[in-house]
């Protein structure tokens, strides 16, 4: 780690802005016009390149991508073409960073429908658990769902809490809170309900409500 500090703490002066994490290092810049972009990258690409011969280091043009995000769907057909040591990079509409897939309108629609897969996934875990006879009580349910299905759901929600697609998400914590809760049954005899209310109160408290930890 420090050897890697060493090398970024003395980066080039760039026109982009520069972020870093790790051995990573992304290149920002805005602009009105696609050919402004791509001469300003190119050119900071350059010197970074530049950078890296001068300290024996070889940047990887095959693991290094661009991406350009906007708001007009005129552009919806436009790739950049930036160049790094005469090598053009491949352009990514769907640039995964620290697991969140960034869309070109940033509208998170490709990351919340994957992260609603993945919950739809823990849920039949889930409903395997609570159908089995392996002491699967409201309390060890309650925990299977924090650890299965809302870790996965509350990774990185400031960044996409916004977003018109969040109901993707909603929905399968809805069918979480019903398996807890034992909600999936048709009809309940005076015992069962008992046990409905136990659980159902159990899971209110204990588990955090759909959308409330995205206001915080």
């Amino acid at each position: 780690m420090s050897i890697v500090l060493s090398y970024t703490n003395d980066l080039p002066v760039t026109c982009d802005r520069k972020f870093i994490y790790t051995d990573d290092i992304c290149l920002a810049t805005q602009s009105r016009f696609f050919s402004e972009l791509e001469c300003r990258l190119s050119s900071d690409l350059t010197r970074m390149s530049h950078y890296c011969r001068q300290w024996y280091l070889k940047p990887s043009p095959a693991k290094t991508v661009s991406s350009v995000f906007y708001l007009h769907s005129t552009s919806a057909s436009c790739d950049l073409f930036v160049s790094l040591d005469g090598q053009c990079l491949r352009h990514d509409r769907y640039h995964t960073c620290l697991g969140v897939t960034l869309d070109c309108t940033l509208s998170f629609r490709e990351h919340l429908t994957k992260t609603a897969g993945k919950l739809e996934n823990r849920n039949n875990l889930l409903m395997k658990l609570a159908g089995s006879s392996w002491c699967a009580n409201a309390e060890t349910l309650q925990t299977s769902a924090m650890a299965l299905c809302y870790s996965v759901a509350e990774y990185c929600a400031p960044v996409w809490s916004q977003s018109s697609h969040t109901g993707l998400v909603d929905v399968q914590l809805n069918s979480t809170m019903h398996l807890i809760s034992s909600t999936l049954r048709s009809t309940l005899s005076h015992g069962d309900q008992s046990s409905l209310t136990f659980n159902l109160l159990l899971s209110v408290e204990r588990l955090p409500q759909i959308s409330s930890w995205r206001r915080l």
